[in-house]
């Protein structure tokens, strides 16, 4: 039959690293597993920090030592306190019904005896816990709603839009021809592609090209709105009356190839905005 130790085990050979054996004490002495989640919440529940170092070393006691019912005396040589204080404490812990004591069996020595019984103190954690659970649930419903609103409206305005492409073109529109409406909303705000596909309406140009031709040349001037896009056509035309002012004025004489270059370049400008 196997023998049963209880109390402190100590090596009788002092001959030893005493590094090596720190390391040896440190791993076989064993550890206190503190939830984090009692951590986290300790405060919600109505406990001072004074009084979770207490309930951290009755864990420790309970652990460690086996010792279910230790006195303020021997959890003082472990705090920084009295045993006055320590005893003020834990009654008011038993009174908030944070612990209690309760009896427990022994079931190899066939005996009973009292301690201190944790479970109140996770009952109510467990309390909090659930209801900042049931909050953050609450709180992705919400979000979820939202976003799946916020997809149903841009579905509802992604198929709006189509339709008055389909319109403009006389025509149903072919996947191709969708996904790249598709790329320019998520490039673009919709109104900018509607006051693209007007502009091209307007131009004779109904063409997917020229469409798009107007779309990069407003995000390259970084315009994201259609308040933007009339102050760039004012300040195109106050460049445009400018340039108007500038060649009726008597200057040297330009090359003839020159100005059939000139002229396609004011020709193409003038396709882009009319």
């Amino acid at each position: 039959m196997a023998l049963q130790y209880s109390g402190r085990i100590v090596k009788c050979d002092q001959k030893v690293d005493i590094t090596a054996t720190f390391g040896s004490d440190l791993v076989l002495g064993g550890s206190t597993a503190i939830p984090n989640i009692l951590l986290k919440v300790y405060c919600l529940v109505g406990i001072s920090d004074f009084q979770m170092m207490v309930l951290i070393h009755l864990i420790r006691f309970n652990v460690e030592e086996r010792e279910f019912y230790p006195s303020p005396e021997m959890l003082a040589e472990s705090m920084e306190s009295e045993p006055a204080r320590i005893k003020r404490e834990l009654e008011d812990l038993l009174d908030k019904e944070i612990v209690a004591v309760s009896q427990f069996y022994d079931s190899s020595r066939h005996l009973i005896f009292e301690g201190y019984d944790f479970e109140p103190l996770f009952s109510k954690v467990s309390d909090v816990w659930a209801g900042i659970r049931a909050r953050e649930i609450e709180e992705s419903k919400k979000l979820l709603n939202s976003h799946d609103l916020a997809l149903d409206r841009l579905d509802s305005r992604m198929t709006g839009l189509i339709n008055s492409f389909e319109q403009e073109f006389g025509r149903p529109l072919s996947p191709i021809e969708v996904e790249q409406i598709e790329q320019w909303a998520v490039e673009m705000d919709l109104p900018l592609v509607v006051e693209a596909l007007k502009r091209a309406v307007l131009g004779g140009k109904h063409n997917f090209k020229y469409i798009n031709s107007i779309l990069v040349e407003w995000k390259k001037n970084n315009i994201r709105t259609l308040e933007s896009v009339e102050q760039y056509d004012r300040d195109f035309q106050k460049r445009r009356a400018g340039l108007k002012k500038r060649t009726s004025e008597p200057g040297p004489a330009s090359a003839p190839d020159a100005g059939k270059i000139d002229s396609k370049k004011k020709a193409f400008i003038r396709t882009l905005y009319i």
